[in-house]
């Protein structure tokens, strides 16, 4: 019997704190430029390459507020469970799989980490490690991965329950859900994903099922794959360079491999440990993708680890996506629905094959246990059958996640349009919350509430239709305030109207001047290569009263990278103690430490913590080596040129602490220290 069930689950957790109240504007340049040619990219696999990959958050506001103070905290969580599988889901934490236990084998088939720690890693900044985690709509780690979805009891086709999570996609405008059944005698984790394409023209689309595993000694990863991608060059799989990538303990720095199973094959991946026994992913073909990522051997990588769990939680993720590479875009035409099915559970399979030399021999016997364990069959026809539940509406609503669709299904009632989102995925009134109201009132009203200048201006929105609104009521003299103004130059921007956003922007400054939209001129200034504009436009945003932090923040980053020390000095002096105490901008004060030659104070600032590092950034390492590159010059009496950052490098290793790299010089095959 299949029990679905809610309960609390404590765990010590991050705050994650405020969201960041600045908008963050999408990259100029949507498509990611890729010489085919020069990599040697097969025709094949060239259409969405770079398509649509560009940087982009808005309408999202990013996170990054958190901290690294852990203190118990309780989630909602949702349990599916029969007598071999019991998984628990947190629809908090962006419907995260935190645990697949197999009862039988006693073991978790995921890394379930034992903390709720936020690290820099997604596209809005917050990411936590470990679970399943599902990203949509563009690359990178979704911008749900740290917010609620929605969630609800379904009814399965046997009468058994089916978990349904579920969302409204803001910056693809698309609504999402996945169906989790777990059938009575069933050893699989069955997902059923079905994504809607609601718009009259194609988009470009991206799916990544990414799972947390644990990173097993010698452990192996498999996939019925004969070449791969590593960087976006094409290797025979699973050696590269002499090294098994397929091993992950055997490689120094983090890296991506992404298997290039041919159309014929089964989709599939395995990790196993020595024994060959661990976890297998397995999908109908629409999900044709499978990836390894590692962390490395290095010491970033193995810093990386614990601070994103804690220590003895180390992991690696398999993934399962809708192309080749996450580098890939896929054209979705209008109107369409993309579904398939997905399977997780136990894996054993003979040891000598699991970790035979010949790539071959070990993933055409891995298939044969797939194939097995759950035919292909089988899984086209629970496919099948879970297609007769996705348009079940739920039986009951289980957890609340945000307004959007809620706001959504409101705007195409006002305007008589139908709504993209189905019945069966009910977003109603009670979603709606304060982040919704003013755009909500707009709709109703047709002017948008003002506020007062020292507020933060919101929630942002850049949806085409909430844009027509807006700029009617503006025109129409309802809306004819700072905030409105502001809202409409967001808008124009993230649309490519950079003169537009000037225009709206300084309109606002005339109505009130606001620090937000001096901020947002300075961001227009420096994308238009006026270094000097953006400069004074950061200061007139901080003329207009105490600034908010992410203003502080952000202006000293701008001073730090122009190498305005003295400037730097002065507004870090000048910022009161609550706002220069963030650790951006401790760590500012640290070059600043160091360019008046306060070494001590620099060693102070790089034995505190950070916790919004972000995945590959070297700030703290380089301050680490000119720190020691400037003491050394001063004892000895020469400059700093290149012979001596080498000497650094050898000498003054970064303590375990600080180190955040996650590549590191040299060959990349790790040597394990020797005992004694």
């Amino acid at each position: 019997m299949t029990e679905l069930r809610v309960e609390p689950y404590v765990m010590p957790a991050a705050d994650l704190g405020p969201e960041n109240p600045l908008p963050t504007f999408r990259d100029p340049q949507p498509d990611r430029a890729v010489d085919f040619e020069a990599h040697h990219i097969p025709e094949e696999d060239r259409e969405g390459l770079g398509w649509q990959t560009g940087f982009r958050v808005l309408p999202y506001r990013i996170q990054d507020g958190y901290n690294r103070r852990r203190e118990p905290r309780e989630f909602t969580c949702i349990v599916l469970e029969n007598d071999y599988l019991r998984v628990r889901v947190l629809p908090e934490v962006g419907g995260k799989v935190i645990s697949i236990f197999a009862k039988p084998e006693q073991r978790d088939l995921l890394l379930c980490n034992p903390v709720f720690q936020p690290g820099n890693l997604a596209l809005r900044n917050a990411w936590t490690s470990g679970g399943i985690e599902w990203n949509i709509g563009q690359v990178g780690h979704h911008y749900l991965t740290c917010s609620p979805l929605h969630a609800a009891e379904v009814e399965g086709p046997g009468g058994e329950p089916v978990l349904r999570l579920y969302a409204w996609e803001r910056v693809k405008r698309v609504p999402y859900h996945l169906d989790l059944y777990l059938p009575t005698e069933s050893r699989f984790l069955l997902t059923r994903v079905r994504i809607i394409n609601p718009h009259d023209h194609d988009i470009p689309m991206y799916w990544w099922t990414n799972m947390g595993v644990p990173e097993y000694p010698e452990g192996r990863v498999i996939a019925p794959a004969d070449t791969t991608y590593h960087g976006l060059t094409v290797y025979e799989c699973p050696v590269i360079n002499g090294i098994d990538y397929s091993y992950c303990t055997h490689i120094k720095r983090s890296y991506d491999l992404f298997f290039r199973i041919p159309p014929g094959r089964r989709p599939w991946e395995v990790s196993v440990d020595q024994q060959g026994r661990g976890i297998v992913h397995t999908s109908t073909r629409r999900l044709r993708g499978r990836k390894l990522f590692a962390w490395g051997m290095s010491q970033g990588g193995r810093r990386w680890q614990e601070y994103l769990h804690t220590a003895g939680y180390n992991n690696k993720e398999i993934q399962a996506g809708l192309a080749y590479t996450q580098s890939h875009s896929v054209r979705m035409p209008a109107g369409e629905v993309w579904s398939w099915t997905e399977a997780i559970g136990y894996f054993a399979m003979d040891p000598d094959d699991a970790h035979s030399p010949d790539w071959q021999r070990a993933h055409t016997a891995a298939d044969a246990v797939v194939e097995a364990a759950l035919p292909e069959e089988e899984l086209n026809r629970l496919d099948a059958v879970m297609g007769t539940v996705s348009t079940r509406l739920p039986t009951r609503l289980l957890f609340r996640g945000l307004g959007w669709g809620a706001l959504e299904n409101a705007r195409c009632a006002q305007c008589n349009e139908p709504s993209g989102i189905p019945p069966e995925l009910p977003f109603d009134q009670d979603d709606l919350s304060a982040d919704q109201q003013p755009w909500l009132e707009l709709l109703q009203t047709g002017a948008l509430p003002p506020r007062a200048a020292h507020e933060e201006p919101g929630q942002f929105m850049v949806q085409p239709e909430w844009r027509a609104l807006l700029e009617a009521s503006v025109a129409a003299g309802r809306s004819d305030h700072w905030l409105a103004w502001l809202h409409l130059g967001v808008m124009r921007l993230e649309d490519g109207d950079a003169a537009g956003a000037r225009q709206a922007w300084e309109e606002s400054l005339d109505r009130t001047p606001t620090a937000w939209a001096w901020r947002n001129l300075a961001v227009l200034n420096r994308r238009e290569g006026n270094e000097k504009a953006a400069l004074e436009c950061y200061e007139r945003a901080l003329a207009v009263g105490v600034p908010p932090v992410a203003l502080a923040v952000e202006y000293a980053g701008h001073l730090l990278r122009n190498g305005a020390m003295d400037r730097l000095a002065s507004l870090l002096n000048e910022l009161p103690a609550t706002i220069r105490d963030h650790e951006r901008l401790r760590l500012a004060a640290g070059w600043v430490a160091l360019h008046e030659k306060r070494f001590g104070d620099v060693r102070t600032i790089l034995g505190q913590e950070f916790a919004t590092i972000q995945e590959g950034e070297r700030s703290l390492t380089d301050l680490w080596f000119a720190l020691h590159e400037q003491e050394l010059a001063a004892a000895e009496g020469v400059v700093v040129d290149e012979t001596l950052k080498e000497r650094v490098r050898a000498e003054f290793p970064p303590p375990w602490d600080i180190d955040f790299r996650m590549s590191v010089e040299g060959d990349d095959l790790y040597v394990p220290p020797q005992a004694g």
